[in-house]
C-alpha cells in the first residue's frame, strides 16, 4: 500500500527511493501499459510530490560546500521531476518507458545525491 504525500524532507527521499525501486520491478513485468490496481501513477505522484519538496530545500545558513551541494541536489530535483512529469502525462505507461526513465542520467544523478544526502542527515540527526 502506497502511503500519503511526503511532508518532510526524510518522506520525501523516501518517496523518491521507494518509487525507484518499484519502477524497477514495473520495468521487468513487460507490460505494453498500465493495469487496474498496478500502482504506477501513484508511486510516481508520490515521488512527484517528494521531487517537488527536494527541489524546494533551503540551502544550510553559512555557504560553502554544503550549500553548493544543497543547490546541486535541488537542480537535480528539478531536472528529475520533469522527466517524471513527462511520463505521468503520457496516457499509456508501460514497463519500456517506465525502463527509459530508470535509465534517465537526470534521475540516475539524483538518486546518487540523495543516498549521499540521506546518509549524511542520519549521522548529523537532521
Amino acid at each position: 500500500m502506497i502511503s500519503g504525500a511526503p511532508k518532510t524532507l526524510a518522506d520525501a527521499i523516501d518517496a523518491v527511493e521507494e518509487t525507484y525501486e518499484f519502477m524497477l520491478a514495473y520495468a521487468a513485468q513487460g507490460r505494453a501499459r498500465e493495469e487496474p490496481g498496478d500502482d504506477i501513477r501513484d508511486y510516481l505522484g508520490r515521488a512527484d510530490a517528494g521531487l517537488a519538496i527536494i527541489a524546494a530545500m533551503a540551502p544550510p545558513n553559512g555557504g560553502g560546500d554544503e550549500a553548493a551541494f544543497v543547490e546541486m541536489v535541488r537542480q537535480d530535483a528539478a531536472r528529475a521531476r520533469t522527466a517524471m512529469r513527462f511520463v505521468l502525462g503520457q496516457r499509456a505507461i508501460g514497463s519500456q518507458m517506465i525502463d527509459n526513465l530508470n535509465a534517465s542520467i537526470h534521475l540516475r544523478t539524483l538518486l546518487t545525491d540523495l543516498f549521499l544526502l540521506d546518509e549524511a542527515l542520519k549521522i548529523s540527526g537532521g
